[in-house]
């Protein structure tokens, strides 16, 4: 039977993960919230997102969810109040929400083109600047921000989504420099392909299958689970000394 790592320095923390109602963010919720830690979550979704509250009401700590459109920057931030309000400083970050919407690049208007952004990329940002005032206060913390393997792979039909994601390397080292004399670590976690419900649903085929297993050395499906094993690593104490890095977990194909 395969067991995995208890991080007892996740015991009480106060975590914050966008886009935390469905897919790899409910994944997240669940394992963050098993680890005893203080999840707050926040996603568009309500009534997952309710629901996901309501099933783990009865953990060490009950999560916390809160209805907001990250792409409303002084919404994104009152939500992150009222996570601080009822759980304290924010010492973890996780930075998943995104939406890989396929699109054409001559269907690409200017104002898609801002939303698909404000989506994939800018929300990583204010969440970064509004929580590191927590993490200097409490001597330090942890940012992990979400990409993806697809502009590694030179990916089509979703230009603006590829462009957010590999920006999201260059904010998580910029960051990481100005926020280590803080003891903030910064990093990237690059999910591969990973078999959410919505991946699934709309997006797998037979011939992504193929892809699939020509590219990735191990030929397994990439879970959810697999994420959040990484992204629980770079939470905890355990990663003191990585930032400005790229966390790979691709099963191989980049």
């Amino acid at each position: 039977m395969t067991s995995f790592a208890r991080y007892p320095s996740l015991v009480d923390r106060a975590v914050l993960i966008t886009g935390g109602a469905t897919g790899i963010g409910e994944t997240l919720v669940r394992e963050f919230v098993a680890q005893g830690a203080k999840v707050g979550f926040v996603d568009i979704a309500r009534e997952a997102g309710q629901a996901l509250a309501k099933e783990l009401a009865g953990s060490k700590h009950a999560p916390m969810f809160v209805e907001t459109d990250i792409t409303d920057i002084a919404a994104l931030e009152r939500a992150i109040g009222s996570v601080r309000e009822r759980f304290g400083p924010i010492t973890a970050l996780l930075n998943n929400a995104a939406n890989d919407q396929r699109h054409k690049i001559e269907d690409t208007t200017p104002e898609y083109w801002d939303q698909a952004v404000a989506v994939n990329l800018k929300h990583q940002f204010f969440a970064a600047r509004n929580v590191a005032e927590d993490m200097k206060k409490a001597g330090g913390g942890s940012i992990v921000n979400f990409g993806s393997v697809s502009w590694k792979l030179k990916q089509g039909g979703m230009p603006v989504y590829t462009t957010s994601k590999s920006a999201v390397q260059g904010l998580t080292r910029s960051l990481a420099r100005d926020f280590g004399p803080f003891n903030i670590r910064v990093n990237t976690l690059v999910p591969g392909w990973v078999m959410t419900e919505k991946q699934i649903r709309l997006w797998l085929t037979e011939e992504g299958k193929a892809d699939i297993a020509r590219g990735q050395c191990i030929n397994r499906q990439l879970m959810p689970q697999h994420i959040a094993h990484m992204a629980m690593f770079l939470a905890a104490d355990d990663s003191a000394m990585c930032t400005a890095q790229d966390f790979i977990v691709d099963g191989g194909w980049t």
